[in-house]
């Protein structure tokens, strides 16, 4: 061996006695990544296989594509995707910008206890539970003494029953989401803004740059390797929906625009007891949302220097 890989093999072990500490902290994350998200994919291959419960995954014939042959030829897959796909475009074209603008809303904010009321008014929601959220819309909804409908009525209108007509299912969804978590994600924008030299607001102000003018083209600029970043994580789930808010809202009357990837599964899979089929559906629904992340993700690193990797 020579003293050069010797030199590196040594200066590799100082490294890692000096840091054994922060190695040691690390291990709780990795086994927790290691035991509940890396050793069950062992499970995936139930997806190709017709699983039979008493001959376990090893035991079960394998029947390669047919459970996706299935799902794509299923007289619901198009509803299904176009909701799921809806939803998940519809989410990021208004939940993605929201947190930004009100992150730099609130750093524009001078008096400080005014500042930390609206950052805890904001933060408050993001607290709640996903079934507490649903039953504060429903009873805000409710066509018979919700608070929207006493308004409508104020004004003349007629009572809407929101949650069993369709084609309010996505936007009740959507800003009801937008509502709850918008504040909790301005956090991250928030210290992406501090750490902005104030030199170059000072600089400006001498210039005489507006207050808008310094917001786009130092803010903007300051928190833009942010945005991307989570704008590529926000990519990749776009298929994503989650399962227990939706299923909650869902009743037969809004099934139309209500059924997504995740809730077709619980029923196939859990109520059904099509676990092979339910897997496929899932698998699916992953490896397209790999596919969008690392397409999206080789698009920013081509149009900017920031990407995941």
């Amino acid at each position: 061996m020579s003293e050069r890989k010797k030199w590196k093999q040594r200066s590799t072990l100082r490294s890692w006695t000096r840091n054994w500490e922060l190695y040691l902290l690390f291990l709780p994350v990795l086994a927790y990544f290691i035991i509940f998200h890396y050793i069950p994919m062992y499970g995936v291959q139930i997806a190709f296989k017709d699983f039979i419960a008493n001959k376990g995954i090893m035991g079960s014939p394998w029947v390669g594509f047919e459970h996706f042959e299935r799902f794509f030829d299923s007289f619901y897959f198009w509803r299904i995707i176009k909701n799921t796909l809806g939803i998940g475009i519809y989410e990021l074209v208004v939940g993605f910008p929201i947190p930004i603008i009100l992150a730099l809303m609130i750093h524009e904010l001078r008096t400080g206890k005014f500042r930390k009321f609206v950052q805890t008014v904001t933060y408050m929601p993001h607290f709640l539970s996903t079934i507490v959220m649903v039953g504060m819309i429903m009873m805000f909804l409710s066509p018979a003494s919700g608070l929207i409908n006493v308004v409508i009525l104020l004004f003349g209108g007629e009572p809407i029953s929101f949650m069993t007509e369709p084609g309010w299912f996505k936007s009740i969804y959507v800003w009801s989401g937008v509502w709850q978590t918008m504040g909790w994600s301005s956090i991250i924008y928030i210290a992406a803004l501090a750490g902005i030299d104030p030199q170059l607001h000072e600089a400006a102000r001498v210039d005489g740059a507006s207050r808008l003018r310094r917001i786009w083209h130092i803010n903007l600029p300051g928190i833009a390797p942010t945005i991307i970043v989570l704008l590529i994580l926000n990519m990749g789930s776009i298929l994503g929906v989650g399962f227990e808010k939706v299923f909650l809202m869902q009743n037969d009357l809004n099934m139309e625009s209500s059924d997504v990837i995740s809730t077709n599964v619980y029923r196939s899979g859990i109520l059904g007891a099509q676990y092979s089929f339910s897997a496929a559906v899932g698998l699916f629904n992953s490896v397209v949302n790999f596919l969008m992340l690392l397409t999206v993700n080789r698009i920013a690193r081509k149009v900017s220097s920031s990407s995941l990797w």
